[in-house]
């Protein structure tokens, strides 16, 4: 398979448009150490995958949440989030307390994590692990694949519609689920012309990384109900989960308010109403 050029689309916002401008030169590098046909026989040579959307719908049709728990050192607008950052041990807290899936991020520049550490994550649970990091070039999703993740996440703000398409067909041809992210009515049309089941509404805007709970509340009546909606980031609470259920959105991404507790596994359950 010839590798295709990496091509951004125009007029991003600023934040994001720094972070894809270090994910271009990050993917070219490692690009140049690790050829696309070897990372496509690492692909294939991957064990099987774990089921994503299926742990998912399964909570729903129990009556309880989805939650997909994050795993990350740092983010762009938290800064420093976990000093002690052990992705094991987070991964066996998060699974003792009633998460279904996990969702590890593998940017180093701007998170601090790295693709080490969603091996490792998945190695210490039985959960299906989401690879959360900006996709732009069908060589990630083969190191996705690579590197044991059972999802990828695919950001309609970072893609166009073409390369979208591109790693969702990609994606589904290697089995691995794909959650779509949606900040605005106009992304979320773009993201339900694709076929992947799992919406996610990202509260966060990544244009001022500034979280407003209430983007879910508008956008989610909007998803249809053969997809799934997956309420992301600014939820810190058993009252925002009932606010975020209410809209329709039953799973939710949470990362940085548990992540910052001493005790993860008790905030987890405390956040889930256990």
């Amino acid at each position: 398979m010839n590798a295709p050029a990496i091509i951004l689309p125009t007029a991003l916002p600023d934040t994001l448009a720094r972070i894809l401008e270090d994910k271009r030169a990050e993917v070219t590098s490692r690009m140049a150490a690790h050829p696309m046909a070897e990372m496509e026989r690492a692909a294939r040579d991957a064990g099987p995958t774990r089921d994503f959307v299926g742990a998912l719908c399964t909570a729903v049709s129990e009556g309880s949440t989805g939650l997909i728990a994050e795993i990350k050192r740092k983010s762009p607008s938290g800064g420093l989030i976990r000093p002690d950052f052990d992705p094991a041990a987070i991964a066996r807290s998060y699974e003792r307390a009633g998460a279904k899936c996990l969702s590890v991020l593998t940017d180093e520049i701007w998170f601090g994590t790295t693709p080490a550490d969603l091996k490792a994550a998945r190695a210490a649970c039985q959960l299906p692990v989401l690879r959360k990091d900006f996709m732009i070039h069908p060589w990630q999703v083969f190191e996705a694949r690579a590197m044991g993740a059972d999802c990828i996440l695919l950001i309609m703000a970072a893609l166009t519609d073409a390369m979208a398409n591109e790693l969702e067909e990609l994606a589904r041809s290697l089995d691995l689920a794909i959650l779509l992210e949606a900040h605005d009515e106009r992304e979320l049309e773009r993201a339900l012309g694709l076929d992947a089941r799992l919406v996610g509404i990202n509260n966060r805007d990544l244009r001022t990384l500034q979280t407003d709970i209430t983007t879910t509340e508008r956008l989610a009546p909007l998803v249809p109900a053969e997809k799934l909606p997956v309420a992301e980031s600014g939820l810190r609470s058993a009252d925002d989960l009932r606010r975020m259920a209410e809209a329709g959105a039953r799973c939710v991404l949470v990362g940085e308010h548990l992540l910052r507790e001493p005790d993860i596994e008790a905030a987890t359950r405390a956040f889930l109403g256990q």
